[in-house]
């Protein structure tokens, strides 16, 4: 097949309108781009060359700002995801969160408080290693979590998620308006792939770290969350804030896509570095022509040295 273009991988999975979205249609082990596995590491080497190179224009233009919002089931690649991806961007243009089970403080606010306070600056990246989306997935697949929050009876109807999706819709609407360009990240695993992963986080020792036990009660849940997550999909995938549904049984795939679609949204909005002006440039030729001189001096200084040596 022939090498898809960045544009072309991130348009693949993209989801602008979730209408019509019907997780079933996802398979986690999709075959498409086999027969890229063998020049697989060579297209991400060179993707992160280029997104290193777009996140500097990124910073310099200093007039956007990119959030991606990661969700998934334990064991999807997150980190991993993550951590490929953006192994060649300057850190000091780019932040990673992560989202655990909320604080008694964060309960005491509204539900997009905790994530709005790091919300990416101008020029910079921003990661959401989950992020408010566990309110319309984790709560509500367990109801019970949502008495913690602590609202009025009154406001705790029927109709809470459907108002969650549009407080959502309306706040990544209003991202948009400021210059936040809003990304967000589905890595579907499958039942199967989920449990082999499991068992080799208990069978290594050097991934026993990442396993906890909460994680296999969770898989009782598993098709209440792909209900969850089609609906938060489909309620929730726009044309200012897309969702990107990528198969993620297979992780060197799953790393491509996600790779070509931050490139696809940096090349997109286009930064530049910034315009000289006129003066200011007429200072840099003063100063280049006032170090130059001090070279030739230092040369000459030195060449005399030398004479003088000889001498």
């Amino acid at each position: 097949m022939p090498v898809p273009t960045t544009a072309e991988m991130a348009a693949r999975y993209r989801i602008s309108d979730g209408r019509r979205f019907r997780l079933s249609e996802v398979d986690p082990a999709d075959q498409w781009g086999r027969k890229l596995k063998k020049i697989a590491d060579e297209m991400m080497k060179q993707g992160i060359k280029r997104l290193a190179m777009l996140q500097e224009r990124l910073y310099a233009d200093n007039r956007w700002s990119l959030l991606l919002i990661f969700q998934a089931m334990d064991a999807a690649g997150k980190d991993g995801t993550i951590e490929h991806v953006m192994s060649g961007v300057n850190p000091q243009g780019c932040e990673v969160y992560s989202f655990k089970a909320p604080s008694s403080e964060d309960l005491d606010h509204d539900f997009l408080w905790r994530t709005s306070k790091h919300l990416p600056r101008r020029g910079h990246i921003g990661i959401f290693n989950r992020s408010y989306y566990e309110e319309t997935l984790v709560v509500r697949v367990h109801p019970n979590i949502l008495k913690r929050q602590q609202l009025p009876p009154a406001l705790v109807t029927k109709n809470i998620w459907k108002e969650r999706y549009e407080d959502i819709n309306a706040f990544e609407k209003y991202l948009s308006r400021q210059a936040v360009v809003v990304k967000k990240f589905f890595l579907h695993v499958s039942r199967k792939e989920q449990r082999r992963r499991f068992l080799k986080r208990i069978e290594e020792s050097g991934k026993n770290w990442k396993f906890s036990p909460t994680d296999v009660k969770e898989r009782d849940y598993y098709d209440d969350y792909m209900k969850a997550y089609e609906d938060t999909i489909r309620n929730t995938a726009t044309a200012w804030a897309p969702w990107h549904v990528v198969p993620a049984d297979r992780k060197w795939l799953t790393r491509l896509v996600v790779a070509a679609t931050v490139i696809d949204a940096i090349e997109t909005i286009d930064p530049r570095y910034p315009d000289v002006a006129p003066e200011v440039r007429a200072e840099f030729d003063r100063l280049k022509a006032e170090l130059e001189a001090e070279a030739a001096q230092e040369a000459a200084a030195k060449e005399k040295a030398k004479e003088k040596a000889k001498a």
